[in-house]
């Protein structure tokens, strides 16, 4: 088979000619139809992870067909189409996944990362780590909801908000584009913020009800107009951004941190006692998770604006991604 291979941290993609793997008794063989690339996917490529084997096949948005299972696997048949996104895995035996906590399971294996993932024709996955994938979703739209629509509708429905209240999204990107559509089918009252007023138009047409362009107005006071947010969804991997928006929260106010950065930023803790204000990160979620994702999608008609490239674009692909040219995911195609 044909993969995409980084050998050590740093390095271009390879295509290389791999043997087919096989699925041990509690995994199955996926064939590949369409992996999304990922910002994260920069953590196998520079060697960012602890703990990384190379060579490594990166890729954590997954969809394809079951092409074998193992003999320990119940519940799912050849042929099937399934996804497989961030969560890889979990040891069912820790602490964290003895309450039910898979996502925070001490054992965990991410996709493309503790094992190879989907920048290839087949790979094998655990079976808990399956999601089933709608008909009504192509494989190329499906593939970047394993990730970057995970992660929002989770948190999303995770957040505490009530239908009518303000949820504020940060930046219309990979992220922030499926957070607006989710957030306005939810029936909260969507803002969008960008520094572009090209993304004005595109917001409202996703479903945003109130467009800010943060170069042009004060964010946090028009939002402060507004009542204050109830939640914040900071898409943007900018800490003094991130920073900043925080004094837009209102009352038992949210700021649930999605993007992934290492730098720190600075809250005032008066201003998060005034209001009972909270700060969060979420992570992404399992695979029923990315199931309910999915569902909710196809219900909706809530999907990804894709670019596809064929696998042995993988370096052209990967660079228009990282330099944060996609608009807005990019997806390998098999």
């Amino acid at each position: 088979m044909k993969a995409a291979q980084v050998k050590e941290p740093g390095k271009e993609f390879e295509i290389v000619d791999l043997p087919v793997p096989e699925p041990s008794t509690n995994e199955v063989l996926i064939k590949i139809e369409a992996c999304g690339i990922c910002h994260s996917d920069a953590m196998v490529k520079d060697g960012l992870f602890p703990g990384i084997e190379y060579p490594r096949v990166p890729g954590h948005e997954v969809v394809g067909t079951i092409e074998e299972i193992g003999a320990d696997v119940s519940g799912w048949k050849d042929g099937e189409r399934v996804g497989v996104g961030w969560h890889g895995g979990h040891c069912f035996s820790c602490e964290p996944c003895r309450r039910g906590d898979f996502i925070n399971c001490q054992n965990g294996k991410v996709s493309g990362v503790s094992y190879d993932g989907g920048y290839a024709e087949y790979m094998t996955a655990p079976v808990e780590a399956l999601a089933r994938v709608p008909e009504d979703l192509s494989s190329e739209d499906a593939a970047p909801l394993l990730c970057a629509g995970i992660t929002t509708f989770n948190a999303l429905r995770n957040s505490g908000a009530n239908p009518g209240e303000v949820v504020v999204v940060q930046g219309i990107g990979g992220l922030g584009h499926l957070a607006v559509q989710y957030s306005s089918k939810m029936g909260f009252k969507t803002v969008a913020i960008s520094t572009s007023n090209d993304k004005e138009k595109l917001s409202k047409e996703l479903g945003a009800h109130v467009f800010i362009n943060a170069k042009e107005k004060n964010a946090v006071e028009e939002i402060q107009a507004l009542g204050g947010a109830k939640v914040i969804l900071a898409t943007v991997p900018n800490s003094e951004l991130i920073g900043q928006i925080a004094n837009a929260l209102g009352r038992d106010g949210n700021l649930m941190v999605l993007a992934a950065t290492g730098e720190t930023f600075d809250v005032s803790p008066l201003n998060l006692i005034m209001g009972r204000k909270q700060v969060s990160g979420w992570p992404s979620g399992t695979a029923m998770d990315s199931e309910d994702t999915l569902n909710f999608s196809s219900l909706t008609k809530s999907i990804p604006m894709v670019e596809t490239y064929p696998l042995d674009k993988v370096n052209e692909a990967y660079d228009k991604m990282i330099n944060n040219e996609a608009r807005f995911r990019i997806v390998l195609t098999m």
